[in-house]
Formats: C-alpha cells, structure tokens, sequence
C-alpha cells in the first residue's frame, strides 16, 4: 500500500501559522510587530503634563484657604486644605443665578444649533438639486470670518430693531437672551452643517431610495430615517457645541446690559475685588465654572468618541 501526500500540505520547515511565528518571512516575529514608539510616547507624555499642570495648580490654589497661601506662599505645600472657597465663592459670586442664566442661553441655543445644521446638511448631502454644493461652500466658508468683526454692526441692529415693552424691557433686542442665543446659533451653524453633511454622505444611499419607493417624502426620509442614523454625530457636535456656547464669554458680555442676566463664565468676575484679589477664591470658582461642561463631556463621552471615528473605514 502506498500513502500519497496531500498537495495542499504545508512546506517542511514551515506550519499554519509560520505568518504569525516570523517563518520562513526572514524576519523575527518581534520585529514584525513593529518597533516601540519611545520619541513619540515620550512626547506624548510632555505633552500631558504640561496641559495638566494648570489644571491640578488651580485645583491646589482653590483648596488652600488664603491666610495659608500669604503665609507660606503660593509655591508651598504646608498649611490646610478644604472646600471653604468653593462654598463661599458659590455664595459671594451669586452662581446659583448665573448658571440658570448660562442653561437658558445654552440649551437653546445648543438644540436650535443641531435642528437647523441636521436640516441643511440633509438638503446638501441627501438631496441633489441645483445649489447644493453651492450653499455647503456657502456655510463652510462662513467659518473663516471672525465673528468678532461684526460686533458692531449687530449691537447696532439690536438696538434699532424695536421690540414691545412685554418682551423686552429695553424696548429693543438688546438685553435679551434672545440676541445672544441668535448669534450663537448663526455662527455655529456652518461648522456643523459642514461635519453632518460629510458624515450623511457616507451613508448609504439605498436607504433614502428605498424610503422614497414606499412613498416617504423629503421629511419623512429626513426625521425617521436619516437622524436616527446620525445620533453618534449628533451627539458629538452636541458635547461640541455645549462646551463651545457655554464657555462663550464676549457674547453675552456685549448684548446682557444687565448684571444679574450675565451667564456662569462672567460670575468669577464679582470674586475680583477693586483694591485686593483673592486669588483662591477664583481659582475656585473658575473650577466651579468648569463643572456643568465637565459633566456633558463624562455623560455624552461613549458617543463623542463613537463620532469622532465615524467615517475612519469603509465597509
């Protein structure tokens, strides 16, 4: 009897998984792995530190009562730590007030930003027609002028465009949540539209077709099929535009007249004294301020970074 070898054996000297072993490659399996990135983990690390040094500073600042920091200095270790300055700058500065002032800007402003971009970038990326590439130019290329250059102009307007005593004490749109919610959404959205639009494109066009052969119209195809799909990207340019808006301080400092209407980010200012500033004071209340973005960010975090790498691979 005689045994025949099979044709589709492996080489001798090599097995199934030679690849993964480095045989037969010419090369050690260490070596294919690839070579560690010492210079740019080091960096990396640099980096880090570096951006976390003010950070933990301030932390280390705010919970340090004063009479210990004029005592041994700011660049000390010795003395108490407690949230004696959180509680008090809390009350002095009048945060409660300034951060239901910053949620009715914000919020707003942050859904109104999201619903108009999501319809735009749908009729430029979705729908074919005549401007759509035109008007996606349009908005994107309104992102390189500096908002800051009209401020003149719209505090003028605001303050020409009459509104009644009902709505606006002021008689105008100046001193209004009004004003700075429209112009925080009017310059917001053209970064949106552009990363929704971009993302929607890369969604399979067979879906809308489809929807359309069923008989579902422009907004049908836009709210049941489209948006349910764009949540991760929703999502993220949600934690954008929170963080964004919230943080906005030169806004609402030219179109609030009034003191108690001024949103969180302007409260560490009543912590400034005229003649003497405590410094650990602000220092905590600038990380009180940091908080409420601090929360949108651990909350939203699992789609942030889903829409961070949406797009990255096809298939």
């Amino acid at each position: 009897m005689s045994i025949t070898q099979p044709t589709d054996a492996p080489a001798a000297g090599s097995s199934p998984t030679g690849r993964s072993l480095g045989i037969g490659s010419g090369r050690p399996a260490h070596a294919q792995r690839g070579k560690p990135h010492y210079g740019i983990h080091l960096f990396l690390t640099v980096l880090a530190i570096m951006w976390l040094i003010p950070l933990v500073w301030t932390i280390f600042t705010a919970l340090r009562p004063k009479a210990d920091t004029d005592k041994y200095g700011y660049f000390s270790f010795g003395g108490s730590f407690n949230f004696d300055n959180f509680s008090q700058a809390w009350t002095q500065g009048g945060f409660a007030q300034y951060a239901w002032n910053s949620a009715l800007i914000t919020i707003p402003s942050v859904i109104l930003v999201l619903f108009f971009a999501s319809m735009m970038a749908f009729a430029v990326s979705r729908v074919n027609w005549k401007f759509n590439v035109t008007l996606l130019i349009m908005f994107t290329a309104g992102n390189l002028l500096p908002p800051q250059v009209l401020a003149a102009p719209l505090f003028e307007m605001f303050k020409l465009l009459p509104l009644p005593y009902s709505v606006s004490d002021s008689g105008s749109l100046l001193n209004t949540y009004i004003s700075v919610i429209a112009v925080d959404t009017a310059f917001q959205i053209g970064f949106v539209t552009f990363v929704l639009s971009n993302y929607m494109k890369a969604l399979s066009p067979e879906l809308t077709e489809a929807a359309l052969v069923d008989g579902a119209g422009v907004w049908r195809q836009y709210w049941s099929i489209i948006m349910p799909l764009c949540r991760p990207a929703l999502a993220a340019m949600g934690t954008l535009e929170v963080i964004f808006i919230y943080n906005d301080f030169f806004w609402p400092l030219l179109f609030l007249q009034s003191g108690d209407r001024l949103p969180l980010t302007t409260a560490v200012n009543n912590l400034q004294g005229q003649f003497l500033s405590n410094y650990n004071l602000i220092a905590a209340g600038a990380m009180i301020t940091a908080i409420p973005a601090l929360v949108i960010y651990l909350l939203l975090q699992r789609h942030f970074v889903a829409g961070l790498t949406l797009g990255s691979s096809k298939g």
